[in-house]
């Protein structure tokens, strides 16, 4: 249970901005300080928040390197040289690979694309894969969502003469690979005003670049690729802010009007089509399958579906990753319970503030990823999950806790790795069994000196203090302007302090562990539909009369012209033990 309810005082510069911008909300307070909580503080910033617009788009040329990689592309269309299109097996490799890939098929007939597989080529570029593109007369290859440390594999590669473009958004290292052009936000010297884009959104500007310098414009053909950009945004976890807000807006869009065929088949698969799409049916429903496929057998049938035209085809296709998705949840619930197993024998493994690094020889390659977020969220810990993968080398993803650059821990043991890579939220390695127990001693070293202890510690982090009165239409209007929510624009969190139950409340579920609930506040003029999963522990004093705080987000259920609203509870205290209001916080 969360105990913590973090409620800050905004800043004296925050508290004028909320005041200036609260002219333009008359009848809804609240939402002022949504948006400078966000760190929007003009009008100017706020309109372009509010109503995403493509023009916001950055010039792709500001990109360092945008002009080498596109004048190398623009090479091999005049010389008419055979292109693969590279991308990992993930999500983001997956959508980019089919971005580009379909783009330039518009134009350009001599292309192949090749999805590494987890248990032939491990993460990234292989050689393997390298002397497949040899054999078949590839002469430049795009790679898309890795390779920016695949030094020794480009290398070789140009010695067999196949030059690369590597658009890539994972951390550099100091020495980079010598492609032909590196296209990547996060290069030390690359002044780009956005450094947030997934590995499909850089494909997508290298494209806007391509498309940009050939005299078609900025976005010819481009706006209908746009759902794939944000199933990579939603699916890799990276802010939904700046370029990405924007692409995302107009990608989901896209998903809700006219998706491409193979995303189409995926949607009547789960059977989404009956309802809007939200950012969550992409990470919990889309995501996942698409995932699926690289993790259970070969991102190519990803990639396949992706570039499908076929309905009937991609209907197919789409059942088998289906199955895939089915079976790699059947995995991970077994790995995870195993997990929490060996932590539960371990007890000194949560000691302090240390971080999780569990071992596995047995356990599937395709799901440690998730484990390891299970991990993560359940413990409250950076979370390291291994399973062996050949030749005495174990294979591992992490991921972190709020806050907290797991990257860079990581990169602290580099000595002890084989490879690594990611971002600072999630990182991938190898690893010699044979140097695990000094990884772990190492890297809880490192944890322990440099990790808060907030961050080890579950807590709410509340937007604002509202009564029910206040969850009006305008409200609702602009609760849903701020959307799509995400990683940097948090669905808002709200607090009402003393509320009652009005005698209807019950207590509902399969095993009676949730309480559906009809609340009012202290004005008592306006009930509230709610549901609190997990807490009917708080039934007792509910029906007793107590007054309880509660921490909850918004949610709107629409069906043609009704609109139903619930309150999602996260959080109950009995007001009596409330933490104090933010006036009298420090």
């Amino acid at each position: 249970m969360i105990s913590k309810w973090n409620y800050l005082p905004l800043t004296s510069d925050e508290r004028i901005a909320v005041e200036q911008l609260a002219t333009q909300f008359p009848n809804c307070p609240a939402i002022a300080r949504l948006l400078v909580l966000r760190g929007l503080k003009t009008a100017d910033d706020v309109h372009d928040f509010l109503y995403p617009s493509l023009q916001q788009l950055h010039d792709p040329f500001l990109m360092k390197n945008m002009d080498k990689a596109v004048a190398r592309l623009n090479h091999a269309l005049g010389a008419k040289e055979k292109i693969m299109i590279y991308g990992d097996y993930d999500v983001d490799g997956t959508t980019a690979v089919a971005l580009v890939y379909k783009y330039l098929q518009n134009i350009y007939s001599d292309l192949v694309y090749y999805i590494p597989t987890r248990d032939d080529d491990g993460y990234g570029i292989s050689l393997q894969s390298i002397d497949y593109a040899a054999s078949i007369g590839v002469k430049l290859i795009i790679v898309l969502d890795c390779g920016i440390k695949a030094v020794e594999e480009i290398a070789y590669a140009k010695e067999k003469g196949i030059d690369f473009i590597v658009c890539d958004h994972h951390v550099p290292d100091d020495v980079l690979p010598d492609a032909s052009a590196i296209l990547n936000p996060k290069l030390v010297d690359d002044t780009y005003p956005y450094k947030g884009l997934s590995g499909c959104g850089v494909g997508f500007k290298f494209m806007q670049a391509f498309s940009k310098s050939n005299g078609l414009g900025q976005m010819y053909n481009l706006e209908a690729m746009l759902d794939l950009v944000a199933v990579s945004i939603a699916a890799d976890i990276v802010p939904i802010t700046g370029e990405n807000r924007v692409m995302m807006f107009y990608g989901l869009r896209r998903l809700n009007n006219n998706p491409n065929v193979g995303l189409r088949s995926i949607i009547r698969t789960c059977g989404l089509n009956r309802h809007e799409l939200t950012i969550n049916d992409i990470i919990f429903k889309i995501g996942p399958r698409i995932n699926a496929s690289g993790r259970m057998e070969s991102g190519q049938e990803s990639v396949e579906l992706l570039v499908s035209r076929n309905m009937q085809s991609a209907m197919e296709i789409s059942k088998r990753i289906d199955q895939y998705n089915n079976n790699r949840k059947e995995l991970d619930s077994q790995v995870t319970v195993e997990a929490n197993e060996i932590i539960d024998r371990h007890a000194q493994v949560l000691d302090g503030k240390k971080p999780i690094v569990i071992y596995d020889r047995n356990w599937h390659k395709g799901v440690i990823g998730i484990v390891a977020a299970r991990l993560a969220e359940l413990y409250f810990r950076p979370s390291v999950v291994l399973t062996y993968y050949a030749d005495g080398i174990a294979t591992g993803s992490s991921r972190s806790v709020r806050g907290f650059d797991v990257y860079t821990a990581i990169k602290s043991c580099r000595d002890l790795l084989e490879t690594f890579g990611g971002h600072t939220n999630a990182v991938g390695l190898s690893i010699k069994e044979e140097n695990i127990p000094e990884f772990r001693r190492r890297l809880t070293e490192y944890v322990e000196e440099h990790i808060e202890d907030e961050q080890v510690t579950p807590a709410m982090d509340i937007d604002c203090e509202i009564k029910f009165s206040e969850i009006n239409g305008a409200f609702l209007r602009y609760l849903r302007m701020l959307n799509p929510y995400g990683p940097g624009n948090s669905k808002p969190l709200f607090i009402t302090r003393k509320v009652y139950d009005i005698g209807t409340s019950k207590v509902v579920g399969k095993k009676s562990e949730h309480i559906k609930l009809d609340l009012v506040d202290e004005e008592g003029n306006k009930v509230m539909n709610a549901i609190a999963f997990g807490m009917a522990g708080f039934s007792d004093a509910l029906k007793s009369g107590k007054p309880i705080d509660i921490c909850y987000t918004v949610e709107e259920t629409r069906h043609r012209t009704n609109t139903t609203v619930q309150l999602m509870v996260k959080a109950i205290k009995l007001h009596d033990d409330a933490e104090p209001t933010e006036q009298a916080a420090s």
